[in-house]
């Protein structure tokens, strides 16, 4: 039984609204949904991720970054690699000059697998390497940029550059990455083929538990003491700094974590489509990806689900009805939420239905979006004594 909000990091009205998604989910859509369109909303899931790492990193600390769909295709091309090396056995590939290598090497005239190929042999290393090389891509972004202090815009622009950057040096590398057509022909995951409809609708299932699994991965970052730093440090950055805390190692670490929620969904996004390309990571899907946080909410981790699903099932109707006009409606959709709702599909709930529910959702006090902007006790003089040298 809960006593109070201290005792656990779930509030009843969180652990209401996350029922209601589940339920949704996992209940509601399959059973509404043929195979079709079921694969098409788990295809939106794994953009979930992203916007639920914009909400930490965006909505929470301030950090607005445009190039997390490079965070993205590293998942997915991780688990890209592995998949092509399964389907790319000796016995398949006998037909080429090089047999057991990927079929595009064999195209460019490269005549054995590449060292950084290698550990993807293994699915093993292949889930840690996509939960890592996004984190270890993102460390080194993060802390040359926030140990120079560098944010805001100008923090925004550079992860602009860089998804433009990786997107021209996957296709420049064509070799080894599969170039502009990226990484295709993916069949079987350990022997179980993922093309079938009956596999699609078991990764749909896995993704939705691993996006409630990291959805109380957000809420506990978010009700911690962590959580509280990262909303101060998001409005009085020098306070919190003067405080005795290093809020560049903040930054980096709610950098890191949305990198790897990211190419959690990229991952995902790899098994259930049967591909990646780099078409997934420079600057246009990295603003999308933006633009579903801020639909849904840039303060609200539920928000930025419902975002996601609202703007890609938007895309999808406008796409087949009015392929002429989606662009258009999506710049109608982001300039309605900058004038008319800035807090998103979240801050229309929470000022204008929440309260009406009562108590069932927190009454009066759900309108507050964030948590006040105060940061905590600071650490004990011995601990502040170090970081104010610096």
């Amino acid at each position: 039984m809960i006593k109070s909000d201290r005792t656990f990091f779930l509030r009843p009205q969180d652990m209401i609204g996350i029922a209601i998604l589940a339920f949704l989910l996992i209940v509601i859509l399959p059973l509404s949904l043929d195979n079709f369109r079921l694969q098409f909303v788990g295809k939106y899931l794994t953009y979930a991720f992203v916007a639920l790492g914009l909400v930490l990193c965006w909505g929470y600390a301030g950090i607005l970054s445009l190039g997390q769909g490079v965070f993205f295709g590293l998942g997915g091309y991780c688990m890209a690699m592995f998949l092509k090396l399964e389907s790319s056995s000796v016995e398949a590939t006998k037909i080429q000059t090089t047999p057991g290598i990927p079929d595009f090497m064999d195209w460019n005239q490269i005549t054995e697998l590449p060292y950084m190929w290698q550990p993807f042999n293994s699915l093993t290393l292949t889930i840690i390497a996509v939960i890592l090389v996004p984190a270890l891509f993102a460390f080194i972004v993060g802390f040359a940029m926030f140990k120079r202090r560098v944010g805001g815009v100008y923090f925004a622009i550079i992860t602009q550059a860089l998804a433009a950057i990786m997107t021209i040096l996957i296709i420049g590398q064509q070799g080894y990455t599969g170039g502009i057509n990226g990484i295709t022909d993916l069949r079987t995951l350990n022997g179980w083929d993922i093309r079938s409809d009956s596999a699609k609708t078991i990764l749909y299932f896995v993704c939705v538990a691993l996006l409630l699994a990291c959805i109380l991965i957000a809420y506990f970052v978010k009700s911690s003491k962590l959580g509280r730093i990262l909303v101060a440090m998001r409005d009085k950055e020098d306070r919190v700094r003067f405080s005795g805390y290093d809020v560049a190692n903040f930054k980096v670490f709610v950098f890191c974590l949305a990198a790897s929620l990211s190419a959690i969904g990229g991952a995902m996004f790899t098994l259930q489509v049967g591909f990646m390309s780099p078409s997934f990571v420079g600057i246009v899907p990295s603003i999308e990806m933006v633009i579903y946080a801020a639909v849904g909410g840039r303060l609200s981790i539920l928000g930025a689900i419902y975002g996601t699903l609202l703007v890609n099932w938007a895309k999808t109707s406008f796409s087949e009805s009015f392929p002429e006009l989606w662009l258009f409606g999506l710049g109608g959709l982001f300039i309605a939420v900058v004038l008319i709702f800035p807090n998103g599909i979240a801050g229309l709930w929470q000022t204008y239905i929440a309260p009406r529910l009562g108590p069932l959702f927190g009454g009066a006090a759900t309108r507050r979006a964030s948590p006040p902007a105060t940061p905590p006790a600071p650490p004990s003089p011995s601990a502040a004594a170090p970081a104010a040298a610096e």
